[in-house]
């Protein structure tokens, strides 16, 4: 929240346009996590956060992959290098590990991965559409200009929906194996 906060203040101050930062899905998706530690901390056995948390876990995932293979190295213009460390690197890596470490406690079904994809999905509509008409993409890799045409695009979304799929279903499986361990512990008991 801290790096979230920073950089929107910097923005802010450099006079860019407040709804261009709540369009990146790198904000997004650290806000969403945000949101589910927190409420994941208030109730910690809770069903509802335990799915919140994998769909935070599989956005940061793809956060972090997304940034290591297709944005690392490209000018950061005014975005404050610990921000970018923060959202990109460590928030990623943090939620991960946690995920790792602590994944659901109850089997996560083909019907909670694709409401986890939803989001993605929607963003990549928003941004597509808002794109177009206003002249202003988040990632170079979503902008037709620069991403050689929509056919290049659309080359980039095939790959990045492949990757969250596989992402998702890889933070479900990590759940439903350790709900499988606890049913064949309970039962051996």
């Amino acid at each position: 929240m801290a790096a979230i906060g920073s950089q929107l203040v910097v923005h802010v101050r450099a006079g860019y346009n407040v709804a261009n930062y709540f369009s990146y899905f790198t904000n997004l998706s650290n806000l969403v996590a945000a949101a589910v530690m927190l409420a994941s901390a208030a109730r910690p056995r809770a069903a509802g956060p335990d799915r919140a948390r994998g769909a935070a876990a599989t956005y940061l995932v793809i956060v972090g992959l997304v940034y290591a293979a297709l944005l690392r190295g490209l000018p950061l213009g005014d975005l404050r290098p610990w921000v970018n460390a923060a959202l990109h690197v460590v928030t990623p890596v943090g939620v991960a590990l946690e995920w790792a470490t602590r994944p659901a406690d109850s089997r996560i079904g083909a019907a909670t991965v694709v409401r986890w994809l939803a989001f993605p999905a929607l963003f990549l509509v928003y941004t597509l559409a808002r794109g177009a008409a206003v002249g202003w993409y988040p990632y170079p890799f979503l902008n037709p200009a620069t991403a050689g045409g929509y056919a290049g695009v659309g080359a980039y979304v095939v790959g990045i929906v492949g990757v969250f799929a596989l992402v998702a279903w890889a933070v479900a499986g990590l759940a439903n194996r350790r709900a499988r361990t606890r049913q064949l512990a309970a039962a051996e008991r």
